[in-house]
């Protein structure tokens, strides 16, 4: 039953076409031209100090009454805030300049719809997250695109070699955070048979070793119970459950990370949630199935306005959690949404599915990342929102530009 209850959520889209006005609706993949990231130049920067603390929650970021008194970005703007940082596994790291040819401003109107405020939480009403314990699920797309980062976040595989996740999860905006000097994605795996016990006399591979050390949690996967009703809980202090259901990780070497230069503090005044996005290159590729990019369409362009996104939720240690909602508001780079998540789910891929163009095929694609729990500014007072960060057609073409290396590859999407 339970299985059922979660394959009808996951083909919601689907099904919603055949009721109401929806059947009317053009729930299609538009294929658009995308602008060119040009690299000018790159040249070397002092080691980052790797020192700064990771931040959960982000306070007084420009929300959405302060994003539509937003002036359109000129060339010079988007050629800085695009130009991008490049930390590789030795510490080192460079800066690379951009020109930008092509771009069209986006039109400045927004839609919005006026919410009652809501309190400090980042799980809204009855907790509507599920815990993903079948591996027929978990171990097949689209969940097996969830990946686990080493600071304490999450993230998605977007290519054999590339990560794409939330830029806070590697800097808080001044410096680098703690553990990113040197950096570990966690790939899923299912617990071998023996109950993922070791035997007696075995020894600890080294990268074993060094996930241990980067992520205790990850390494000796402690079981959490979940009442469903939203609230953290206390964890037991006993080993995690040996189901065959539960993940384990297989921790997989950063060779670099790229953050566009809008995130830094320096660049912007604050922190700019617009560009809360980074990808990291994995030192060697994996063979599993990876999520395709996808332009962001407007709400109206989503059947029943939806999202969906998998992560590793901080109070539900060891688990992957899918969650799935409709979102409330957006502006040109932002949506606000009350998907139920916490801590730890942050810098997920927000995707969803759209018909391909002439083909009756439907397929997922990423069109956001998930930045977290923020208070923004609405009507002069503070309200909070689970916020992602969309993937636009300037974002759409330095994401792929980091992934492919040129923009050959990019040129529509």
């Amino acid at each position: 039953m339970e299985h059922m209850l979660l394959l009808l959520i996951i083909f919601i889209p689907i099904l919603s076409l055949s009721n109401g006005t929806e059947t009317e609706q053009d729930f299609t993949w538009h294929l658009k031209k995308i602008p060119q990231i040009v690299r000018e130049r790159t040249f070397s920067l002092d080691s980052p100090k790797f020192e700064a603390k990771t931040q959960l929650e982000l306070n007084s970021v420009c929300g959405i009454e302060c994003q539509r008194k937003l002036p359109v970005p000129s060339l010079s703007d988007l050629k800085s805030l695009l130009s991008y940082e490049t930390v590789f596994e030795n510490g080192t790291r460079t800066l690379t300049e951009v020109n930008v040819l092509g771009a069209v401003p986006d039109p400045a109107a927004n839609t919005t719809t006026q919410r009652p405020l809501r309190k400090k939480r980042q799980i809204y009403g009855t907790d509507s997250r599920f815990s993903i314990y079948d591996k027929r699920f978990m171990t097949n797309f689209p969940f097996n695109t969830a990946v686990k980062i080493s600071t304490g976040c999450s993230g998605i595989l977007v290519s054999p070699k590339h990560v794409l996740t939330a830029a806070h999860c590697l800097h808080n905006g001044k410096d680098y955070v703690k553990g990113s000097k040197r950096l570990r994605v966690g790939l899923m795996k299912t617990k071998s048979r023996g109950n993922g016990r070791k035997r007696k006399g075995a020894k600890r591979s080294r990268r074993e070793i060094s996930a241990a050390k980067e992520d205790p949690k990850a390494a000796t996967e402690l079981r959490r119970p979940s009442k469903g009703d939203g609230r953290k809980q206390r964890g037991s202090g006993r080993k995690q459950g040996t189901s065959d259901g539960m993940p384990s990780f297989q921790w997989t070497r950063v060779k670099s990370t790229h953050i566009p230069k809008g995130w830094f503090k320096g660049v912007s005044g604050d922190i700019a949630l617009d560009y809360d996005y980074a990808v990291l290159e994995l030192k060697r590729p994996h063979k599993r199935k990876y999520m395709e990019l996808g332009i962001s369409p407007t709400i109206k362009m989503m059947p029943g306005s939806m999202i969906h996104f998998s992560g590793f939720d901080n109070d539900r240690s060891g688990q992957l959690v899918y969650r799935f909602c409709s979102i409330s508001d957006e502006s040109n780079d932002l949506f606000y949404q009350y998907c139920d998540a916490e801590p730890g789910s942050t810098g997920s891929g927000i995707y969803l599915r759209l018909k391909e163009p002439n083909k009756k095929k439907w397929k997922r694609k990423i069109i956001a990342v998930y930045s977290g729990h923020q208070w923004v500014d609405i009507n002069g007072e503070q309200q909070d929102y689970n916020v992602a960060v969309r993937i636009t057609p300037l974002k759409y073409a330095q994401i792929c530009f980091w992934i492919h290396g040129n923009d050959e590859n990019c040129t529509r999407g």
